[in-house]
């Protein structure tokens, strides 16, 4: 039998995510070096010791912003992969998945190229391990569209990623709310994935 959640859970959950948002925007317009517990606090309006309420530490934080991410990216591809659809959508599919996601999430990508050496052991494994599934999972995506072994599949992923994920680094945040960017990026993606 499982536990009722209450209005309290609820506002918890609710905080740790504002506490991640936050720390995220923060760790990636200053490091995780430049950045305080206090600092974090302040942003979401407690104090900075209110903040272990939720987190351990400020390591654990950061490893619950890149943990969290790394699930939410393969949850949603699975997702978005396995839809009633033929090869050719699903991999579209995918593709504007992930753009739409690095879009959205541009700080945490920053924090994830800066800042991943700064986990723990634990979360840092979770991470990597997660980030492999996501890669086999578009390998599986477009291997039925390119007569390809896996190794020039996975190649041709990563540096699929690579094009979508540079994104936070070269365009100003304005440039990324407009709806011409993800539909320029997704079609970049496709074609490099093709090519």
């Amino acid at each position: 039998m499982t536990t009722p959640i209450t209005a309290r859970d609820r506002a918890k959950a609710e905080r740790s995510d504002a506490i991640r948002h936050e720390a995220a925007l923060l760790f990636a317009a200053r490091g995780y070096n430049g950045v305080s517990l206090e600092d974090i606090g302040a942003a979401v309006g407690v104090s900075g010791p209110a903040v272990y309420r939720h987190f351990a530490g400020k390591q654990a934080l950061l490893g619950s912003v890149l943990v969290k991410v790394s699930h939410d990216l393969l949850t949603g591809g699975t997702r978005v992969a396995t839809a009633d659809a033929d090869a050719e959508e699903r991999m579209e599919a995918l593709i504007r998945f992930h753009v739409d996601f690095a879009l959205r999430n541009a700080a945490v990508i920053q924090v994830q190229d800066r800042d991943v050496v700064h986990l723990a052991d634990d979360d840092r494994d979770d991470v990597r391990r997660v980030q492999r599934d996501y890669i086999e999972l578009w390998i599986d995506t477009l291997a039925p569209l390119l007569p390809a072994d896996r190794d020039e599949l996975r190649l041709r992923v990563q540096a699929c990623f690579g094009l979508i994920n540079s994104t936070p680094h070269s365009t100003r945040a304005a440039a990324r709310r407009h709806a011409a960017t993800g539909d320029v990026l997704a079609r970049m993606a496709s074609a490099a994935l093709r090519s």
